[in-house]
């Protein structure tokens, strides 16, 4: 088939509405449109004359931009085959400069150019280009709060880009060592900056009151440095690396300077503070172009709680999604919302929802007290997180054991203590944040007081199967008296072979 026959084809399938469509194709077919007309000039065409080829050709090209279905093809190439357009890791120097130095120009931060820098941006675009749409549909949501709490502690609004480095912008993150949140917070950094820790809430994940932890934190650590880079660092590592570091640099303040006295982790964070503030910013120059975000900051409402309610239950009443409420509410961590005196917490729902939850509000709160009373098991008991506390290893511990009476998990013990192994000494002194009440040996004697121990002292060896409901039946004493006992205060705790001390006819 000749090239012409070829392209004479194609406008017969794209007016049939059969020719699928490309941007290389779109461009490949203008060029050979235009090529066909040349042709015209100097070839004889034996059933076409040239100037009715040529209106053919107009007419099709007017169509192609003019058809709304075009428009939707090219919609969908720019958010989803931006390769076809750009090269993401194209960038050249000269250019990464220039546009370094524009914002450099309006930020107070140190945003100068290096190999360093410049290594980082590439590696980032060339590898993490994937997840950017995901994380900017997030940002839609979380930069507005930022950027207002921001504001209000009169801290550069650039800080914003600091909670992608940190957790990519998931609130329940949790990092290695136990720092957890948006703005990656530790308990006891937390806990000093005013946000609370319980067996069902941990505010380092509330997207408020983190922010606003992180604006009073990053504020403090400004005035003690007069500089906004050094002040990220110390947010990393602590004020303290950051201190020594530009001691041994000679005392100088610039964190290009001391960045080879800092620990590695350190060095790496500015550079990619910067290089995640230069992609969002010429994001649309590198072809990455944001999702659509899950729900706006303007479609949502809130609500004060005046009773329990799991996820499930407004999920069963408003129809709203899990996944929608654990993205407004990720503080809750086990998908109930508690009522606690004095706690005044919310429940952030779209606004539709939340309309509707206010209408129906009484029957919503019937069905959520008929659910309780229908459960099997009781909910977990409300209580928060203790101070630190310093334990002696006696004889016969092992991490497990103190992992079991003090409500916390073994992998917590090793990371509080920087343990590598499961290995104790007699006389160790461990860091402990307990999360159980009955934490210590005293509280489980006063327990132990306050139930009788009259009666015939009697052991029960636990087999396959046992459960402290139906060993207590089988005793005839209760499932309280057999805690405490035994000092059980979690679950049943039962281990085959162990014995549980038992008193009988004490009823």
């Amino acid at each position: 088939m000749s090239k012409v026959k070829r392209i004479r084809f194609a406008r017969i399938l794209f007016f049939l509405g059969i020719y699928t469509l490309s941007a290389q194709t779109i461009k490949d077919s203008i060029k050979e449109v235009k090529s066909v007309q040349r042709l015209t000039s100097t070839c004889k065409q034996d059933t076409i004359k040239p100037e009715t080829l040529a209106e053919i050709d107009r007419l099709w090209i007017e169509n192609i931009y003019k058809n709304s279905d075009i428009d939707s093809v090219f919609a969908n190439l720019k958010t989803q085959n931006v390769s076809l357009f750009t090269d993401k890791n194209s960038l050249p120097t000269d250019t990464l400069k220039k546009r370094l130095s524009l914002l450099n120009a309006k930020t107070p931060f140190h945003l100068e150019y290096n190999v360093e820098l410049e290594r980082v941006i590439k590696s980032y675009l060339k590898y993490r280009s994937r997840y950017y749409p995901d994380m900017m549909a997030r940002a839609e949501y979380y930069f507005p709060l930022f950027e207002d709490q921001l504001a209000k502690y009169e801290i550069p609004l650039e800080i914003k880009y600091l909670a992608i480095v940190e957790s990519a912008l998931k609130p329940r993150a949790k990092s290695g060592v136990g720092a957890t949140g948006l703005w990656q917070f530790m308990y006891a950094t937390g806990k000093m900056f005013g946000l609370k820790v319980s067996s069902y809430v941990d505010e380092r994940q509330d997207p408020i009151k983190s922010t606003q932890a992180a604006c009073r934190y990053l504020e403090r650590l400004y005035h003690s440095f007069n500089d906004w880079d050094l002040a990220l660092a110390a947010y990393n590592s602590g004020p303290g690396n950051v201190s020594k570091a530009i001691r041994r640099s000679g005392n100088r303040t610039n964190y290009w300077n001391i960045r080879p006295f800092l620990p590695k982790e350190t060095a790496d964070y500015l550079p990619a503070f910067y290089a995640t503030m230069y992609i969002f910013e010429y994001a649309k120059e590198h072809g990455i172009y944001t999702k659509p975000p899950m729900i706006h900051r303007f479609d949502v409402d809130t609500i004060q709680v005046k009773q329990l309610l799991t996820f499930q239950q407004i999920q069963a009443k408003l129809g709203t999604d899990i996944e929608m409420l654990e993205f407004l509410n990720p503080s809750y961590k086990l998908n109930i919302i508690p009522y606690v005196k004095n706690r005044n917490y919310t429940l952030t729902l779209p606004l539709k929802d939340a309309l509707t939850f206010v209408e129906n509000e009484k029957d919503i709160y019937s069905y959520a007290t008929s659910q309780v009373n229908d459960r099997e098991k009781p909910l977990p008991q409300y209580f928060e997180m203790s101070k630190r506390i310093r334990y002696r290893v006696k004889s016969g511990d092992y991490l497990g054991s103190i992992a079991e009476k003090h409500g916390v998990y073994v992998r917590d013990l090793k990371k509080w203590n920087g343990l590598s192994t499961s290995n104790l000494q007699i006389g160790q002194r461990l860091t402990i944040y307990p999360k159980r009440l009955n934490y210590s040996v005293k509280k489980s004697k006063s327990a132990i007081s306050k139930v009788s121990i009259k009666g015939k002292k009697v052991y029960h060896k636990i087999k396959y199967g046992d459960n402290l409901w139906d060993i207590s039946q089988k005793y005839k004493v209760t499932v309280k008296s057999l805690r405490a006992w035994n000092g059980l205060w979690k679950g049943n705790n039962l281990k085959l072979g162990s014995r549980l001390v038992i008193y009988k006819n004490t009823l």
